[in-house]
């Protein structure tokens, strides 16, 4: 049963990550999202819930421009999400 209640957590997750009503954001969490959810344990998964729901302008500046989001698990997945889209080093650096 926990199996099963980790698979309905990571499509609920994956959905969400892909219809957050920017097609920008839809495109930038949503296709990290299907890349790495399956791999994701129930910690992991947890902390991209919780990323689903920072507003984008957060995220934005967060993936952009390095800002970190103030919690140490949430900006380590924010490192993930620049390294998969190949922004490592974020705008600011130069």
């Amino acid at each position: 049963m926990l199996g099963d209640d980790l698979s309905v957590r990571r499509r609920r997750a994956l959905y969400r990550a892909t219809h957050r009503g920017s097609k920008e954001m839809d495109f930038l969490l949503g296709r990290f999202a299907e890349t790495e959810i399956d791999a994701m344990s129930g910690a992991e998964l947890g902390v991209l819930e919780r990323l689903i729901e920072a507003p984008d302008p957060d995220i934005v500046e967060s993936l952009f421009d390095g800002v970190p989001l103030g919690e140490p698990d949430l900006d380590e997945l924010m490192q993930r999400l620049r390294r998969f889209h190949g922004l490592a080093q974020g705008r600011a650096a130069g």
